[in-house]
C-alpha cells in the first residue's frame, strides 16, 4: 500500500499500480511527483496514447509506436530522444507507470 496526496492505492515495489482501476489524475500527479517529474501536456499526451492502446487493444506499445503516434498528435518530426526527455526510465515502461498499467515485461525499443 502507498499513500499518494492522501489517496491509498496498492502499488508494487517498483511503484506500478495493483488495480489498473485506482488510476486517477490525482495518482498520475502523486506518482510524477515521486519521480520528481513535472508533467507537461505532452507527457498527458503519452500517458493517455499508452492507457487507451492498453485498455482497448491489450497493446504494449514500444517505444518506437508511441514516437509515430506522438507525430500523428504532436506534429512535427518527434524522435525518440523527445520521449526519453518526458519519461527518462523509457517511455514504453515509465509511462505505462504513469498510466496506471502493469509493467511490462516486453525488452521496448526498436
Amino acid at each position: 500500500m502507498a499513500i499518494l496526496e492522501g489517496t491509498t492505492v496498492e502499488v508494487t515495489d517498483e511503484g506500478y499500480l495493483v488495480n489498473i482501476n485506482d488510476w486517477s489524475d490525482e495518482v498520475v500527479e502523486a506518482i510524477a511527483k515521486v519521480d520528481g517529474i513535472e508533467l507537461t501536456e505532452k507527457h498527458w499526451d503519452i500517458i493517455k496514447y499508452l492507457r487507451d492502446e492498453h485498455v482497448s487493444k491489450g497493446e504494449e506499445p514500444n517505444e518506437r509506436t508511441i514516437v509515430k503516434a506522438m507525430k500523428s498528435i504532436w506534429g512535427g518530426k518527434p524522435k525518440s530522444k523527445d520521449c526519453f526527455q518526458l519519461f527518462p526510465n523509457a517511455p514504453s515502461k515509465q509511462g505505462r507507470k504513469f498510466a496506471g498499467l502493469p509493467k511490462s515485461n516486453r525488452k521496448g525499443g526498436y
